[in-house]
């Protein structure tokens, strides 16, 4: 499993990072603009990412906007269903607001609030068969 986590704070960007790492390599990104462009990068070499996971509040770009940015190259690359990239954001954010829009607008795969439970955080990996 390819991941790419975007969170500009660091505990948890670590913390992801070394969930993560052992079923698959795990890329960084800060903000939503480093993220399009490694995903970019990543659909270039015809190597995308098999996970996105994203936190909301970021400088430069939000997750919800890259999520939404995200579904845009996928859409004229011809990107669709159960071949996009599977997105998870992870988020303090827990307003049903940004939970309805990140579903509704960005169209995620699952929404879990901070701290993250690791329990959870696997279970939705499974679910999405990626391990």
């Amino acid at each position: 499993m390819k991941t790419l986590i975007v969170e500009d704070d660091f505990l948890a960007r670590s913390l992801l990072s070394t969930l993560l790492s052992e079923y698959g390599v795990c890329h960084v990104a800060l903000n939503g603009k480093e993220a399009l462009d490694a995903i970019s990068n990543a659909l270039d070499y015809n190597d995308p990412y098999d996970l996105i996971c994203l936190d909301i509040m970021m400088p430069v770009m939000d997750g919800q906007e890259a999520l939404v940015e995200l579904r845009k190259l996928e859409e004229e690359r011809g990107i669709r269903g159960s071949d996009a990239t599977k997105a998870i954001m992870v988020t303090a954010v827990d307003d049903s607001k940004n939970i309805m829009k990140a579903f509704r607008q960005g169209q995620c795969e699952a929404y879990l609030t901070k701290p993250l439970d690791r329990n959870k955080l696997l279970g939705h990996i499974r679910d999405l068969g990626l391990v």
